[in-house]
């Protein structure tokens, strides 16, 4: 999270940095211009989702698979209209992807069009392509392109 936070300080533009309580404490992040703690990680992830345009998922653990995930049931629920998710790094996802593929996918516990809500980028100017690209899309279809509460 400190790429975009410090992206969005030199931006001159407000960053709001979303931490929570662990039992092995964890410094905020030095460039939010706010910053909001949560006792728990379910009230966190919904701060997450709620304001996102999108999410740029980075190399991570247990938590990172969490927060994928959970956004990635909530579009294909249909509990929040999709948004741009990008995995940043192929190489590190690539076994993630594959397993999606063998695994999930050839069993029929997700479809095609759950993997076609994934994008994979290796530069942070892909990155920003595939989010303008995606929201000029989203404008000519005449569509609001945040979740709807």
């Amino acid at each position: 999270m400190e790429a975009a936070n410090k992206g969005a300080r030199e931006a001159g533009v407000v960053s709001v940095g979303l931490n929570i309580v662990l039992p092995q404490e964890q410094i905020c992040n030095a460039y939010s211009t706010k910053t909001i703690t949560f006792n728990h990680f379910f009230v966190r992830k919904v701060m997450l989702v709620k304001y996102a345009t999108a999410f740029v998922i980075m190399p991570g653990g247990l938590g990172t698979l969490d927060e994928l995930s959970e956004v990635l049931t909530l579009m294909q629920t249909r509990k929040i209209r999709p948004f741009p998710v990008i995995l940043f790094d192929s190489h590190f996802w690539q076994g993630f992807l594959d397993w999606l593929r063998s695994a999930v996918l050839s069993k029929a516990f997700i479809d095609e069009e759950d993997l076609q809500l994934l994008r994979i980028c290796d530069q942070p100017a892909e990155v920003a392509e595939v989010v303008q690209r995606w929201y000029m899309k989203q404008e000519i279809l005449g569509r609001r392109a945040v979740p709807v509460r």
